[in-house]
């Protein structure tokens, strides 16, 4: 009788489980790049928790971890972050999606790879003694603003409502608008909102007008990069998503460790800090990233919040040109 030996059987069932144990391990890995592979964020704003899961990712080694080395370029009021990444100074950079669709109409091939905040934190503030009680009641307005790269999504507002607006220009600390040189102000939620009430104007006192309230919901902060470099390296591109959303995750679950690391990196920098604002900061962030209290950040950009977006852009003449759902979110590896 012909019998199988149980020593060969053993070696062979062994040699069977290990491939399928290296297969299992293999395809739990996450995206990694080329090993070291060196590439520039850009951020389009200062250091500060707004952008909290890209310093973690990289303070905490998590970056390194899917095989990057990546050099953070900090935002100001005048930098671009499209324009670095457009004229190849930068690889990936944050940016508001109107912004990139703004961009993308002026055939620069941007694609979102990533859109890590899902609800807008764009607001309009006014003071209640103005009278200003409606978005009509603004017609004629001076409007305080940062600068031409942050008005899209207002003047997409004000030419929808047929309202004439001036924007004046005004320094990060809004003191033209605290001594009444101004009518309103742009604020994101997380930001000057609560500096306007750390300044001393209380809450009631202020009628807030969130752009996202007004059918006008284009959320901010996303992942860019040219096509050609998320065609050429989408293991990169992945990585830099993945990454990105462990670093983000990292910040919520540690908050005081966070805030420490970014204090640290604005002293260093030489801007301004607070801590209880930027407390503030991180947990708003959280709540328009892990919208509706997720456990899991979403990274797909709605296909909703891009058409009505695009179409406030097209309607409002912001923007002129068709512009692809397809071809402007192309999620890495797929």
């Amino acid at each position: 009788m012909n019998r199988q030996n149980p020593l060969r059987t053993h070696k062979v069932c062994s040699g069977t489980f290990a491939l399928l144990a290296l297969l299992v391990c293999l395809f739990a890995l996450p995206e990694a790049a080329e090993a070291g592979k060196t590439v520039r964020l850009a951020l389009q704003w200062y250091p500060q928790t707004q952008f909290a899961g890209y310093y973690m990712a990289k303070e905490k080694g998590i970056y390194a971890e899917h095989g990057l080395d990546v050099e953070i370029l900090h935002g100001d009021a005048d930098s671009n972050s499209l324009q670095r990444v457009a004229s190849g100074k930068a690889d990936f950079g944050t940016a508001f999606l109107s912004a990139a669709l703004e961009q993308r109409s002026r055939d620069i091939p941007l694609v979102n790879i990533a859109q890590i905040v899902q609800r807008s934190a764009l607001m309009l503030v006014v003071r209640k003694d103005t009278g200003i009680k409606t978005i009509k009641d603004l017609n004629g307005a001076r409007i305080g603003t940062w600068g031409n790269k942050f008005q899209l999504q207002p003047e997409a507002l004000f030419r929808r409502e047929h309202l004439r607006v001036r924007f004046v220009r005004q320094s990060p600390s809004l003191e033209l608008f605290m001594r009444g040189g101004l009518d309103a102000t742009l604020a994101m939620w997380y930001n000057e909102y609560h500096r306007l009430v750390a300044y001393g104007l209380n809450p009631d006192e202020m009628t807030p007008f969130f752009f996202s309230d007004l059918d006008l919901n284009q959320p901010e902060d996303g992942i860019y990069c040219l096509a050609a470099t998320l065609e050429s390296s989408p293991q990169t591109a992945a990585a830099m998503v993945q990454a990105s959303v462990k670093g983000w995750e990292y910040a919520f679950a540690h908050p005081e460790e966070t805030v420490d690391t970014l204090l640290d990196i604005m002293k260093q920098q030489k801007v301004r800090a607070n801590r209880t604002h930027q407390r503030w900061m991180l947990a708003r962030m959280q709540d328009i990233i892990a919208v509706e209290g997720r456990s899991r950040i979403n990274t797909r950009l709605s296909p909703d919040d891009f058409a009505n977006t695009w179409k406030a852009l097209l309607q409002t003449e912001v923007i002129t040109t068709d512009i692809s759902y397809n071809d402007f979110y192309r999620e890495p590896g797929q």
